[in-house]
């Protein structure tokens, strides 16, 4: 058989030639809102308990916080001139615990400042504890139209063993109001919880297919570093369990109308996260808040961005400096391979084979080693129009994203 990158010659000459794009990305805006009523001690997130506001270094001054944002998102004005905005995202955190008020003045002011498309995707993340229905209607006024609910699991043993604040009858009921209000409704689930087995993961899939949300993100429990969870590790299903549950999890979304389209990721027809999506594709994105992260690309060169994490540090740089990045860097041309094949193979699609050269400047040749690699290992399909994961690619990913490490 011959191999189907056998024509392309790798050469790292070219890896360090200077980055030419011929065109740019779409462009998306994430908001990163830090606080949460509650930590949970399985997030590795930058997000922060919320103590008694203005009293406490991780109080939650709302006025404060949102002049922060605005005043952030002006300076990434020079660097996106003339360019669309396609999705927002409100992340965190728990972005939900904003008063209507607040939400509709932050908005207001991004539509006041940025191209945004007139039917962008605006997703808020919430947590079944701070759901109201008054709320959440006037949310949908201020035109928010996609929301993500973090249930994590619909019964109350696991709710407990995971630490959440809510029920599982408080998970239910956000679900519905959030169905009510919203274009469309997303639900976080988690699997290869404490002590969990194939029928109490089957009793949650379940349930969240009841309410027939348009998309459903499903994530394995893992022990994140720096985590209440990693220093005090509760017992968690063996690997043979864990995989016995996702290949039910994954019959039960098929059979019920669901596409995984990305790694932890199932949608109705047409009701992917188009957020979501662009990061996978690698295109760009504005990144405001405490810890946030951009993306921009520029004709000539791709950079990262990343904000102070700290609330408070955040606020007081914003204040007294008018910026709060504390890094600011062109990506090198010889980490754009892996920066790239780390996004675009968590997509079950994957992408044409084009796209690379499109979004690094960089030539087909600077990865064909690992293509060929990846092809022979049964990780990579063999398409020379796509660069595509096989479902074995899919199950270890970790394996076939390093390959394009060296």
């Amino acid at each position: 058989m011959v191999k189907p990158y056998a024509n392309l010659l790798l050469s790292f000459s070219h890896v360090l030639n200077p980055v030419t794009l011929s065109a740019l990305p779409p462009l998306a805006l994430y908001i990163h809102f830090p606080w949460c009523e509650k930590k949970c001690p399985y997030c590795d997130f930058n997000s922060h308990q919320i103590k008694d506001a203005k009293s406490s270094t991780n109080g939650f001054d709302e006025p404060r916080y949102i002049k922060a944002l605005i005043a952030d998102l002006e300076t990434e004005l020079p660097n996106i001139w003339g360019r669309q905005v396609h999705s927002v995202f409100i992340g965190g955190g728990t972005p939900s615990l904003l008063s209507p008020e607040g939400m509709d003045q932050l908005l207001s002011a991004v539509r006041a400042r940025i191209n945004l498309e007139p039917d962008a995707e605006i997703t808020m993340e919430a947590n079944p504890g701070s759901v109201e229905a008054e709320k959440f209607a006037a949310f949908a006024k201020s035109g928010i139209n996609r929301v993500s609910l973090g249930i994590q699991s619909f019964q109350d043993e696991q709710l407990k063993a995971l630490g959440r604040i809510h029920n599982g009858a408080e998970a239910k009921r956000a679900v519905q109001i959030a169905l009510d209000h919203f274009k469309s409704v997303n639900i976080d689930l988690m699997y290869g919880l404490p002590n969990q087995n194939l029928d109490s993961a089957k009793t949650d899939i379940e349930t969240a297919l009841s309410f027939n949300t348009p998309h459903l993100s499903l994530y394995n429990l893992t022990l994140e570093p720096n985590t209440y969870f990693a220093n005090f590790p509760p017992k968690l299903p063996n690997e043979e369990v864990i995989d016995a549950i996702f290949d039910q999890n994954v019959d039960l979304l098929s059979k019920a109308g669901y596409r995984r389209y990305e790694i932890s990721a199932y949608a109705k027809k047409d009701q992917e996260c188009k957020h979501n999506l662009n990061y996978w594709r690698f295109g760009d994105y504005i990144g405001i808040g405490a810890g946030a992260h951009g993306k921009i690309s520029y004709p000539n060169k791709i950079t990262r961005q990343v904000r102070e994490r700290h609330p408070e540090t955040y606020m007081q740089l914003m204040e007294s400096k008018g910026n709060a990045l504390i890094e600011s860097r062109e990506i090198e041309a010889k980490d754009l391979p892996f920066e790239f094949m780390l996004n675009t193979l968590r997509l079950s699609d994957g992408v044409d084979t084009n796209t690379y050269s499109e979004r690094t400047g960089l030539p087909l040749s600077t990865i064909s080693k690992g293509l060929n690699e990846a092809c022979k290992k049964g990780l990579l399909d063999e398409n020379p129009s796509k660069l595509k994961a096989t479902d074995q690619g899919l199950r270890y990913l970790n394996n076939l994203q390093e390959i394009f490490l060296s």
